[in-house]
């Protein structure tokens, strides 16, 4: 995802760890949006 957001080579620095990877993809799996008729609630299944 770097890649995408820099013109520059991509240094091993800017690289995400695989704990941060894991976090995001299992909160992502997690996260559920209800649509009602008064709005948009967010839900987190954890």
């Amino acid at each position: 995802m770097a890649k995408l957001y820099s013109k520059e080579q991509v240094s091993q620095d800017m690289l995400p760890k695989q704990e941060t990877i894991d976090f995001l993809l299992s909160y992502s799996k997690a996260l559920n949006f209800v649509k009602t008729e008064h709005g948009v609630f967010e839900n987190i299944a954890n």
